[in-house]
């Protein structure tokens, strides 16, 4: 399903209510009751189950158009992954994040060896369209044998108190799964990370961004990109 493909037609709310409640729910630790009682405050009447239905139709086209004008990325990868249990079965979230901590690419899978980390780097590799300056892992022997099989050449740092920004990176996820009282399928958590780390790439400023007057213009800017990327198809 493309951006374009999504329209607002049929909805009785307007696009902007539904925009926003959908921000509501990937940029905040929210559930979707929570979300209904802070618009039932403002006087308006919504269901949790509609808040559902509009984040699961709604999130990955508007995350869709934010990677479409996501900056470029930064040169320095940071790979980890974080071990996510759905149904009592074991999974892995890989996930590779720049310098700065924004999130380039995820991808849940049951498999923590080489082939998980081939499939991640691969399709790093295929979206970013560059190779990076360094890639930083902790000490899992994978990452090192999936980058001999594709042949990077690229400077390999393996060490676990340099990944720091990649570990962190999971940090606000947990803190989700919390609330959502954990993930119900693979395929359930793969489209909820998705857009919510598109999301949250736009929204928290850099580490380089150090005082309060950047933050601020920081975030005036993404509120008009994200305005720009949930005007679909009327």
């Amino acid at each position: 399903m493309s951006a374009g493909s999504v329209s607002y037609k049929r909805h009785r709310f307007p696009s902007e209510l539904i925009a926003h409640a959908v921000w509501l729910y990937f940029r905040f630790p929210l559930s979707f009751r929570l979300i209904e009682e802070m618009l039932l405050e403002r006087g308006i009447v919504v269901s949790y189950e509609t808040v559902r239905r509009w984040s699961l139709k709604f999130g990955v086209a508007f995350a869709r158009s934010l990677r479409r004008k996501a900056a470029r990325p930064g040169d320095i990868w940071h790979l980890d992954e974080v071990r996510v249990v759905i149904h009592g079965r074991p999974h892995w979230l890989w996930r590779a994040v720049d310098q700065d901590g924004y999130v380039l690419d995820e991808i849940l899978q049951t498999r923590r060896n080489t082939i998980a980390a081939r499939r991640l780097l691969t399709r790093l590799l295929k979206k970013q369209g560059i190779r990076p300056a360094r890639l930083v892992t902790d000490k899992l022997g994978s990452y090192g044998a999936a980058r001999r099989k594709l042949r990077l050449t690229v400077r390999h740092l393996s060490h676990k108190g340099l990944n720091n920004r990649a570990e962190n990176s999971h940090l606000p996820l947990r803190k989700r799964e919390r609330v959502m009282q954990k993930f119900r399928s693979p395929g359930g958590c793969q489209r909820f990370v998705s857009v919510f780390s598109a999301v949250r790439n736009l929204f928290v400023p850099p580490h380089s961004i150090d005082n309060a007057l950047s933050r601020h213009i920081h975030r005036i800017r993404a509120f008009v990109q994200w305005n720009n990327a949930t005007a679909l198809t009327a």
